[in-house]
């Protein structure tokens, strides 16, 4: 949830998923099924389920787990379908959050989350309220040590990538989420490593949080993304590095 840079951002969410291990294989078939449900279980021509399936590769997700999930959606095993719901809202200090759920049951996804947010001082607003200050970008973290910036500014740019930028040890590439794949796919096909990668919501602008906010801030997020129905959880909140 860092704003030090959208590596930082990836590595938060990371390493707090790590923590909770046991729940992705459950987010990622939601989001499998979800996609196979809207566009077919052929990735080709569903951007949205080899995204999906591209985050099951990333995470070891079975592949027994990724059939069923592609199954479910396309109704060839029974069980309830899933909801996609969007809830914005505001932490400490005014910090903007959005939360992504998919869900089976839409009173039990808004009690939750709107516990969580209350119960950290924060509040759910209207649709809308936050979102404007967030865009949607494909983000791409490659090693220093995988390729060096003129071959890869060369390989990303030509393969529609809006921008190569460093950050420490690291280059970070940004893509419309369109391009995300191609540019995936053009770096894989060059053999150079992606260390990590994600479609994500990108804010413009930082809210910088230290002392008894920032504490806040992380426990409002963490409860929100051990939640089984929240996909992904967004927020412009600048931590302390310690908390990272």
């Amino acid at each position: 949830m860092s704003g030090h840079s959208k590596w930082e951002n990836i590595k938060r969410k990371k390493g707090k998923t790590d923590a909770i291990r046991a729940k992705i294989t459950t987010k990622i078939s939601k989001e499998i099924t979800i996609a196979a449900r809207m566009g077919g279980g052929d990735p080709v021509g569903n951007m949205r389920l080899k995204l999906a399936l591209t985050k099951a590769k990333q995470n070891n997700v079975p592949k027994d787990n990724i059939q069923r999930a592609i199954a479910k959606g396309v109704g060839a095993a029974s069980g309830a379908g899933f909801d996609e719901i969007t809830y914005e809202g505001y932490g400490p200090g005014g910090a903007a959050v959005i939360v992504e759920c998919n869900t089976d049951n839409r009173n039990r996804a808004a009690a939750d989350v709107r516990h969580a947010f209350t119960h950290h001082g924060g509040s759910i607003g209207t649709p809308g309220c936050v979102a404007w200050m967030f865009k949607k970008k494909g983000i791409i973290v490659v090693s220093k040590e995988a390729a060096d910036e003129d071959t890869l500014m060369m390989i990303a740019l030509d393969a529609g990538a809006e921008d190569v930028s460093t950050d420490g040890d690291s280059f970070e590439i940004t893509t419309a989420p369109e391009d995300f794949l191609t540019v995936s796919e053009a770096l894989e096909k060059e053999g150079i490593a992606v260390e990590a990668s994600e479609v994500t919501m990108v804010p413009d602008n930082t809210v910088s949080l230290e002392g008894d906010a920032a504490d806040v801030m992380n426990k409002l997020t963490s409860e929100l993304e051990e939640l089984d129905d929240v996909q992904d959880v967004y927020t412009n909140a600048e931590l302390p590095e310690d908390m990272e």
